[in-house]
Parts: C-alpha cells; structure tokens; sequence
C-alpha cells in the first residue's frame, strides 16, 4: 500500500511540473534563415518567431504576443524598407489566415480553388509581397500562442484590459510601438493590415498610433473588412446592401436568368448595385407604407437578381436574411452554400429550415489550416511548445461600445497627407459583403475629398480571396503596387 501511494505521489509530482512548465515564455525570439522565389527572383529571408511583452501603466508584464516576422537580409538599409503589420479579425481569431495563404513567403498546400489537399504542409509563395516589404503576423491575447500572464499572486489581468474594441486597438497600439523600437524599423514607411473584424481594428489603429504612439503610417489595407454601424445596425440600408452579393453568389452557381447569367460577373453586378441604391432602398425604407404594386414590383427585380423566388421574398416583406439565402438558393439541389465563401457547398441534415447547419467554407478552411500553421512554426520554424496553438480563442465578453473607428481612419487620413487607404473584397463573401465595403469607403470620407487617395479591389472569390490561386497573384499584386506607389520617398506631406 505504502508503495502505491509513493508511486501515485510521484506521478503526481510530474504532472504538476509538466503543467507548470506548459506556459508560453514571455520574451523570446527564434532566428531562422530562408530563401524564397517571388516574381521569378530569389529573396533571401529571416524569420523571427516569438513573444513579446505587453505592460500596464506601472511596467508589470500583463500578457505576452506570439508573432512572426519576415524580413530580407539581401537588400541595403533593410531597416528603411516598408514594413507591413498584419492583424486577423474575429474577434478571437489568430494571425493564420493571411499569414499562410496571402501575403508570406509560406503558403498552404491547397488546389488553385483553395480546397484542402494531402498531405497537409506549406510550400513557396511565388506571390509575396516579401520582395517589397517586411511584414510580421501580429496574434492579439489569446489567439495563437498569445496569452494572459498572471503575476506574483498568480492572479490573471482583468480582461478588459484587452477584450473589447477601444482596449484591443490601445494595446496593441502600444505593442506595435514597442516592436517598431525593438527592429529599429521607425525610419520604415509603414502599413497596417487587417482581415475582416481586422478592418475595424487597424482603422482604429491608424488614429491611435498616430495621436497617441507618435507613429504616422503610409498605408491602411482593409481585406473583406467588417463595418459594425452598417452590419449589426439593420434596417433597410443593412439590409438592401445584401442584394449585389447575393446576384454574385447566384451568378457562380449558375441560378440567374439566362438573360443574366450569360453576361459577366462584372457585367451584372453594376446593374444590380444602380437598382439597391437607386431602388431598394428607398423601397425597404417604405416598410408596410409601400404600396402593393411598388412591392411586387420590388420583389419580381429581387427575384431576378438573387435567384430566389418572388414568393420567398416577399414571405420575407422584401428583407431577405443571409442565413435564409445560403439554405435557399441552392435548396432543390440539396446543397448550402457557404457564408463566408459562397463557392463551398454544404451538406444538410434536413431540406428544411431557415438556415445552413454549419459553415460549408469554414470548416474546409480550417481542415488545411489547423495541421499546416502547427507544422509550420513547430517543424520548419522551431518554435517548440506544448501550449496549443488557438484558432480561435476566447475573448468573450467582448466590449463594442464606442466603435469610432470608421471616422478615427477618416481623421487619421486629414490629419497624415500621406496615408492612403486600400479595400479588398471578395464578391462571393456573404459576411462582409464586398457592397458593404464600397459603402463603408463612401460614408468613410462623406466629403469626397479625400477620394484620390481611397482604392477599391474586387475579386471573384470569397472572404478570403487569395485562397483561389488566381486571386492570389492578382490581390497580391494590388497590395504590392499600393505599397510602391504609396512610400513617398522624398515626396513632402503636405496637402
């Protein structure tokens, strides 16, 4: 008996030591060296993988930020070449997304559509921007292998230190200063971008690394950004702004009129964005005041644009719901169609129903991505942990009071003549939808004088367009040419 409680009180020992020591170190960096062919042309690398400290007021270490770093070693005055701050969105999600597919020298083994393929692994990006800019993949607390850190008590900083839209960007603003010092990169023109939720956090970065950090960027880039005033708001513009989207879904699944479907994408969509603005709504504004005849009217051109039935419409009082859509379109056929990517088809349990039982496109995603990001960093990058590496991590209850950012980017732009603004979007993307972005950008700058510094870029694939390999090369190419001709080398800043 003696013995077994010996040998069951060293076990015990020795899980409580592996537990202590699963903790991610808060301070450190891996160098590693690589080489990659982008444009046809060899570029020599570095890669800088690992934490970084973030402080409170009193200078105690309240969390540390897992991130990976890129730059040239085969280039002169590296430290004045641009450098690129790439964040994700969520909020919640990691720094994976862009990191292994769009603009790194790494991307996923994937097929030209971007569905998964075995094995599972990275391969050369000949698409990077890494030929023209530096970039590092910046994962916010508790996405990645980005974590809290409890003091001497062991206690946990309050997580509205970090959790909500003010505290994520003040943070991080401060982090990206302290990384900047770090590289000796303040002599760089810099860029921050981000994906989805990631729109509203660098817009809100562009002001506060400015008036609070002392740090002025060239450039925002804004990938299939997440706009909270048009998208949780409704009403009838939040709602007629869906319209564009759906004719583009429909058009890929070949469920237009005939009339349609044999023109161009980009054909079509014009027509359809002229009738939601001009047409829509003012008509969804109308609600039960519209008369019948207007209504039907409105709902037989719906019908026509979305692939829908006029029936289903105005079942619907005209306010179509996206989840409804991605049920319905395809519904005869048995398939859903994807959210974020309305190109993925779904698989339901039931026919019936008013919305898809789960994101066609996203577990997809993450069945490339998950095994691909923690070969990566472990096996080609070194980095050695047994903390898991989170996709999405959790970061509820998240704060959304006081969204300034759409005008915190516009005032960031007045006050820096030299910052300039890039949007992304994919048609195909059902969460933010590319209609929905145009219409951020105008309510952005009301004023229109700012226009000529404003840059809008579409492509036929969804939220993440680069996973198609042809947008890929050409979304790359817009950012890498923004970038050239955004640098202002000797160009003074004034208006």
């Amino acid at each position: 008996m003696f013995k077994k409680l010996l040998s069951l009180l060293f076990i015990l020992t020795i899980t409580i030591l592996q537990a202590q020591d699963r903790k991610i170190p808060v301070d450190s960096i891996i160098t590693s060296s690589h080489q990659v062919t982008i444009k046809g042309k060899k570029v020599s690398y570095n890669t800088n993988t690992g934490t970084l400290p973030v402080w409170d007021k009193k200078g105690n270490i309240i969390a540390t930020l897992f991130h990976t770093y890129y730059y040239r070693t085969d280039v002169d005055k590296n430290t004045e070449r641009p450098l690129v701050i790439s964040f994700n969105g969520g909020p919640g999600s990691a720094s994976v997304w862009m990191h292994l597919a769009y603009t790194g020298p790494k991307i996923l083994n994937i097929d030209d559509e971007g569905y998964p393929v075995q094995p599972y692994g990275v391969k050369d990006n000949p698409n990077s921007i890494l030929d023209v800019a530096d970039i590092v993949y910046v994962n916010p607390v508790n996405t990645g292998y980005s974590r809290m850190v409890a003091d001497k008590e062991g206690k946990l900083p309050e997580r509205k230190n970090f959790f909500g839209i003010n505290a994520d960007i003040k943070y991080l603003a401060e982090w990206i200063t302290t990384f900047v010092t770090r590289n000796n990169r303040w002599k760089s023109p810099k860029y921050i971008i981000g994906e989805s939720y990631g729109g509203t956090r660098v817009a809100g970065l562009s002001l506060a690394l400015q008036n609070k950090e002392w740090m002025y960027l060239n450039g925002v880039i804004m990938v299939s950004p997440a706009d909270y005033k048009v998208i949780r708001v409704g009403g009838p513009v939040s709602s007629a702004l869906n319209l564009p989207y759906y004719a583009a879904a429909a058009w890929h699944q070949k469920a237009l009129d005939s009339d349609l479907q044999q023109k161009d994408l980009l054909e079509v969509l014009p027509e359809v964005e002229n009738y939601t603005i001009n047409t829509l709504i003012p008509a969804l504004a109308k609600g039960g005041s519209i008369s019948n005849t207007e209504k039907e009217a409105v709902a037989t051109k719906m019908a026509k644009y979305s692939g829908l039935s006029k029936e289903s419409i105005l079942d619907h009082n005209l306010d179509v719901p996206t989840s409804f859509y991605w049920k319905e379109l395809l519904r005869d056929e048995g398939y859903t169609v994807g959210r974020l990517d309305s190109r993925y088809l779904g698989i339901d349990k039931m026919a019936a129903g008013d919305s898809p039982d789960y994101n066609a496109e996203l577990t997809s995603w993450l069945h490339s991505f998950t095994p691909a990001i923690n070969y990566y960093l472990q096996e080609e990058l070194k980095f050695k942990t047994d903390i898991p590496y989170q996709m999405f991590g959790d970061v509820h209850p998240w704060d959304n009071e006081r969204d300034n950012t759409r005008d915190n980017l516009r005032q960031a732009m007045a006050q820096n003549p030299y910052l300039n603004v890039l949007y992304q979007a994919g048609y195909y993307d059902g969460a933010c939808t590319y209609f929905n972005t145009k219409y951020s950008m105008w309510q952005m700058d009301p004023s229109g004088r700012m226009k000529d510094r404003i840059q809008f870029k579409g492509y036929r694939s969804g939220h993440m367009m680069y996973l198609r390999n042809e947008d890929l090369k050409t979304s790359n190419d817009d950012i890498r040419n923004f970038i050239l001709s955004t640098s202002n080398q000797g160009k003074p800043a004034k208006y």
